[in-house]
């Protein structure tokens, strides 16, 4: 019994290392993947820097790519980067961005026929209310019972 028991301790500690080892090593992989990118020059940084902020996280709500720190939105950066590497055009980056995400990605969707109400939207909302509020004020106004002309001052 003492030779099974001092086994199946060996068994749980070497169990555990293993455990311990792979969880280390998932975590020592997250944090490289967050590691800042490092870049040629000054100029590549500030063209990537420039569409990140352009580019929506596609998992945040509102953020952008350089704001996210969400694991899609660390590997579409790196993404961007390699497609930028490979000599792409930052339209042509967004185009394959939106193709392959939708126009959510883009902070500033193109105006098309789909995303006029986006665009507009806004404006007619305003415009709406506008209208609503002056047609309310002048029906109060005429109806407005006229106050008795009093030459009495209190």
């Amino acid at each position: 019994m003492n030779g099974d028991a001092a086994l199946r301790h060996a068994w749980r500690a070497l169990l555990v290392l293993a455990l311990w080892l792979a969880a280390a090593s998932a975590f020592a992989q997250a944090g490289a993947a967050a590691a800042p990118p490092e870049f040629r020059d000054a100029a590549e940084e500030r063209r990537f820097h420039a569409l990140l902020v352009e580019l929506r996280c596609v998992m945040c709500q509102n953020q952008s790519l350089a704001d996210s720190n969400a694991q899609i939105a660390i590997d579409l950066r790196r993404e961007v980067l390699d497609l930028m590497r490979e000599g792409r055009s930052d339209a042509e980056i967004e185009a394959f961005l939106v193709e392959r995400y939708g126009e959510f990605v883009l902070y500033r969707p193109q105006v098309k026929s789909r995303t006029w109400l986006l665009w507009f939207g806004p404006a007619l909302l305003l415009l709406i209310g506008g209208i609503a509020v002056a047609v309310i004020v002048r029906r109060r106004s005429a109806g407005a019972p006229v106050p008795p002309d009093d030459s009495q001052e209190w």
